[in-house]
């Protein structure tokens, strides 16, 4: 949605002058204002553009309208998902991308962000101090996952790795995104944001990359997995979305990355997707820190809770992700 500025109007006292040449100076005296005002405005170079952490969290909050609107990567469209008064489906170039009800940070009606949810949550409460979380979401999309933790953990400080600068800032005009630090909007490339991270800088860092139907490579392999390793402090978690087909190459591939760099991984997907019946999401994470094991009372929790949402969902441990792998 195109922002307007006003500049305030500037009184002129002309002294002696019939109206034609006192309109001739006015004019003039304009013109000459709008020149010197554009010969002072700073110039930012296109590096900075690109590098910048963007400010949108001075974007203020305008509303969500129905419609195709143009994005640096192409184009997004808004539609009301038809079930709640404020409810809204957002597609990036045709491909369903995030919903979000305004008002709601806690209702995620995707199911995979509820595994993704469960997972964070259980390992909050056994292994970080929820007072002092650090979480990082590369891919922003709606920033559905990042309302939600801000909202959960009010102390929390969620930055967004975002590619697509013009829908950072579509995104806090249409939706209830709190501001920075709770929630920053950091735009640029997931691989080259991540390299930059210090060491042990984040709690959690979740991956919902993708291009189109897929994640890119570059973000699948071990040795990203490592980068995303030395940027976790002791305790930390990495946990990813892999959307996949019915043989399940890539979420073979994967956590066969991860089980490489950590100690511990875990795998959250519906039993249809696990036995390859269709295509969909595979929850896949990973950690230094122990992961509930099988009888567990901490794995039987996150089962509880995974069997409760409109696709029930299944919780591997480290053991079963091992065979899987095979």
């Amino acid at each position: 949605m195109p922002w307007v500025r006003t500049l305030g109007a500037c009184g002129w006292q002309l002294v002696g002058c019939g109206d034609e040449a006192a309109l001739l100076l006015w004019v003039l005296s304009v013109r000459l204002v709008g020149m010197a005002k554009k010969s002072r405005a700073p110039k930012k170079s296109q590096r900075a553009q690109k590098n910048r952490i963007d400010d949108t969290e001075k974007t203020p909050m305008q509303g969500a309208t129905a419609g195709v609107y143009p994005i640096s990567t192409g184009e997004a469209e808004l539609v009301p998902d038809g079930y709640h008064a404020d409810g809204w489906l957002l597609l990036i170039n045709g491909v369903q991308s995030s919903h979000v009800i305004v008002g709601e940070p806690r209702q995620l009606d995707f199911e995979y962000m509820r595994w993704i949810a469960a997972v964070v949550s259980s390992h909050v409460e056994e292994h970080l101090d929820a007072a002092k979380l650090r979480i990082t979401h590369l891919g922003g999309g709606a920033c559905s996952m990042a309302r939600y933790f801000a909202d959960m953990y009010p102390t929390s400080r969620n930055t967004v790795v975002e590619l697509d600068a013009k829908l950072a800032e579509y995104v806090r005009a249409w939706f209830d995104i709190p501001k920075a630090p709770r929630v920053k909007i950091r735009v640029g490339e997931a691989g080259a944001v991540t390299a930059t991270f210090a060491p042990a800088s984040r709690d959690v860092l979740i991956r919902d990359v993708f291009a189109g139907d897929t994640t890119p490579e570059a973000l699948t392999t071990v040795e990203f997995a490592r980068t995303v390793a030395e940027s976790l402090a002791p305790g930390g978690l990495y946990i990813l979305n892999c959307g996949d087909g019915p043989v399940l190459t890539g979420a073979r591939a994967e956590a066969s990355a991860l089980l490489e760099v950590f100690e511990y991984v875990c795998i959250v997907a519906d039993s249809a997707m696990l036995k390859g019946r269709r295509r969909g999401n595979v929850i896949i994470a990973g950690s230094h820190a122990p992961l509930p094991e099988a009888g567990s009372v901490q794995a039987a929790a996150i089962a509880r809770e995974l069997m409760g949402g409109g696709v029930p969902a299944q919780y591997w441990d480290t053991a079963r992700v091992r065979q899987f792998v095979r």
